[in-house]
C-alpha cells in the first residue's frame, strides 16, 4: 500500500533502474550457467535441475548464482525454453538417424503354397 502510494506521488521514481540491473544480473547468470553447460556437455551430467534438465557437476557454481540472482518462476521458464529447444535442435539435426520406419512391419497373412 505505501508503496502504491509512492508511486502515485512520484511516478518517475518507481526505481526501474532497480529492476533493469535485477533482469541484466539475472541474464548474465543464466548465460554463464547455459554456457558452462554447453562447454562441459561431454561430462556425465549428474546435477538435476527444474524441468528435467541435467547438468554436469562443474557447471553448479553457476548454477547456483543462476538460482541466486533470478526468479524461481524465471529458472523454470529458462531451463524449460533451453530443454525444449536443445530436443527440437537435436531432431532436426539428427535428420535420418531419429525417424522411425517409412512403414510398419505387416504381419505375415498369406501361407506360402506348396505344391506337393
Amino acid at each position: 500500500m505505501a508503496t502504491e502510494a509512492y508511486a502515485a506521488r512520484n511516478p518517475a521514481e518507481v526505481h526501474t533502474d532497480v529492476l533493469s540491473n535485477a533482469r541484466q544480473a539475472c541474464y548474465k547468470a543464466r548465460d554463464a550457467f547455459y554456457a558452462c553447460v554447453e562447454k562441459e556437455s561431454d561430462k556425465k551430467q549428474t546435477e538435476i535441475a527444474s524441468k528435467g534438465l541435467l547438468y554436469p557437476a562443474e557447471c553448479k557454481a553457476s548454477r547456483e548464482e543462476f538460482v541466486k540472482h533470478c526468479r524461481t518462476s524465471w529458472v523454470k521458464h529458462f531451463d524449460a525454453l533451453y530443454c525444449k529447444n536443445k530436443s527440437l535442435k537435436r531432431l532436426l539435426d539428427d535428420k535420418d538417424s531419429r525417424k522411425g520406419p517409412l512403414s510398419l512391419p505387416q504381419p505375415y497373412t498369406f501361407k506360402p503354397t506348396t505344391t506337393s
